[in-house]
């Protein structure tokens, strides 16, 4: 590490000081994060919302830890603390509800086997990134694993074990890990940087199609498998519904990263994407004119609300009964079968999103920029290098994504899966009946939303910028018909000209 780059993440744990002390604005601090290189992508920190989606009932499970290890894992887990016992690990992690689960299950469980104490710090993302910038910077090892946002990998990749290193250290593989189960897709666009592996996926948001089911049969529309026939069930919907039900709803709440998210997958969908193979600006072209214009087109048959409304305001919407079909993050789905807060229970149903009516392949793109309508937003644990306790982090690094946890996480917080068993667990399958507590029914979807449709936005150093502040102020302008579709990708392709060469 240069000189530069110690100063850098120096400054970057002092201007999250300053933005939690109120004398940098969240403007401001995402600017200096973006030209210091350290942007985010996670759809929690970068909404700048409150949540207005009531939280579902708690997920309960009749899945017992003890019910899923093997005799030989607790064997192993025993036997690796004799040499182990008494030391503390030491992870920081964003407060999220997957790792919320695993924490409790760390206290309850690995701890007691093992001896190995494990101090975990739950904090907001932007705090997570100040403790690793100045860990790291110092190159101290305060911390033995910490969580990374994907738009961070590049920078952090070398502040990484590579698990790969790790897997033939015979002595602490922890049983049935079968790291193959790892979901490639995820392994290579939320873990890697540039081919190289910098840690373990950890939660991957996606967007996915949820539709009413009776209001479908109702209307005797089919379930739209290609961009046309989505735009004409919504066009149906809005017709025999409104002014009680929209055709759909968006998430296009003006200078939000929401709208962001939104745009991204119209983009991806017509064959766009934000940059070409040779890291110019694409998104001004006319595969891109032709996917906002049809998200334009979409607006005309959503509720007025939708314009103001974040991810948050855009799943009540749907939960309340206010629309008829939509396309957005699958985390909500969930609570769609809870009575406590929903209206809807029994009557949504997930499916594959809409062919894309072209997809533009990643070789044809810059910075990592992956197409496809799925956009997701996932990020990684990793190691770190300068641990002073490579072999007892290992372990436990391990144990945390094991086929066991990664399948308890997901059922107590009905997160989407990291691994292909979670999803083929004879328990997951089970919960694909509708009950308040389910969290399974849409999960099939999720996988092939994974496997094969998702879209991940570029790894530019200054994606943070454009994101979430310079990319929603031209949209909202475009949303709210201030200006074209053609002025607003033109002022967007100057705008990452711009991030590109500063």
């Amino acid at each position: 590490m240069n000189d530069a780059d110690y100063q850098q993440r120096l400054a970057v744990a002092k201007a999250v000081k300053q933005f939690h002390q109120g004398r940098l604005n969240r403007r401001e601090f995402l600017k200096f994060l973006g030209l210091a290189g350290f942007g985010f992508s996670s759809t929690r920190f970068l909404s700048g919302c409150s949540q207005t989606v009531n939280k579902r009932s708690p997920q309960t499970t009749a899945l017992q830890l003890a019910d899923l290890l093997t005799l030989e894992q607790k064997q192993f887990l025993k036997e690796i603390g004799k040499s182990l016992k008494g030391k503390t690990l030491r992870i920081v992690t964003e407060d999220m509800a997957s790792c919320q689960a695993i924490s409790r299950i760390t206290k309850q469980q690995f701890t007691p086997l093992t001896g190995i104490e494990v101090e975990w710090s739950l904090l907001p993302l932007d705090r997570v990134l100040a403790r690793i910038t100045q860990d790291t910077a110092r190159q101290a090892g305060v911390h033995d694993i910490f969580y990374v946002d994907q738009a961070w990998i590049g920078r952090f990749i070398n502040d990484s074990v590579n698990p790969k290193s790790l897997l033939d250290k015979k002595d602490f593989a922890y049983p049935g890990y079968n790291f193959d189960d790892i979901l490639k897709p995820l392994l290579d666009n939320v873990a890697s940087y540039k081919g190289q592996l910098g840690g373990i996926p950890i939660d991957v948001p996606i967007f996915i199609m949820m539709y009413r089911r009776d209001v479908l049969q109702e209307l005797g529309l089919k379930v739209p498998t290609t961009m046309s026939e989505y735009l004409e069930v919504v066009k149906a919907i809005h017709q025999a519904k409104s002014p009680q039900m929209a055709g759909t709803t968006g998430q296009w709440l003006p200078g939000s990263y929401a709208l962001n998210c939104d745009m991204t997958s119209w983009l991806w969908a017509f064959g766009g994407s934000v940059f070409g193979a040779d890291e110019q600006p694409a998104i001004n072209d006319d595969k891109a004119i032709a996917g906002l214009e049809y998200m334009m087109e979409l607006g005309q048959y959503m509720a007025p609300p939708s314009r103001v409304s974040d991810w948050y305001g855009q799943a009540n919407a749907f939960i309340q009964g206010r629309a008829g079909i939509y396309i957005s993050w699958g985390e909500f789905f969930p609570g769609f079968d809870d009575p406590k807060i929903s209206k809807i229970v029994g009557l949504a149903e997930a499916a594959p999103c809409p062919r894309e009516v072209a997809l533009r392949s990643p070789s044809e793109c810059g910075f990592g920029e992956v197409p496809g309508i799925s956009h997701q937003g996932g990020s990684c644990l990793m190691l770190s290098r300068y641990s002073k306790d490579i072999d007892a982090a290992w372990v436990f690094l391990q144990w945390i994504t094991s086929p066991e946890i990664s399948l308890l996480a997901s059922l107590e917080a009905g997160s989407s899966g990291i691994r292909r068993s979670t999803y083929e667990y004879p328990k997951t399958q089970q919960q694909g009946q509708i009950t308040s507590t389910t969290t399974r029914r849409h999960m099939e979807v999720v996988l092939d939303a994974i496997l094969n449709r998702m879209g991940t936005e570029p790894h530019l150093p200054n994606w943070a910028q454009l994101a979430n502040g310079d990319f929603p102020i031209e949209l909202g302008k475009m949303v709210t018909q201030q200006q074209t579709v053609k002025t607003t990708v033109e002022q967007m392709a100057k705008l990452a000209a711009a991030a590109k060469s500063a």
